[in-house]
């Protein structure tokens, strides 16, 4: 093997090295942002459910004083 085919497979090696790398950091940053949007749903739905709760809390005390009187 001559130098200069050693140089095209070092080159051809850090190429595939590095497209490997960026592939790699697309996937993780990918995940994050799936994670992210994940995490706003499960914030969202648990505000929703408070909501709720706190409605029929309301509800369900007014129902009681209705009672009462």
């Amino acid at each position: 093997m001559d130098s200069k085919e050693k140089h095209t497979n070092e080159n051809e090696r850090v190429d595939a090295d590095m497209l490997a790398n960026s592939l790699r950091a697309e996937g993780r940053d990918r995940r994050r942002e799936n994670t992210k949007k994940v995490n706003r749903l499960w914030l969202w739905l648990g505000i929703l459910v408070l909501v709720a709760i706190l409605l029929y809390w309301l509800f369900s005390i007014g129902l009681f004083e209705s009672m009462a009187n």
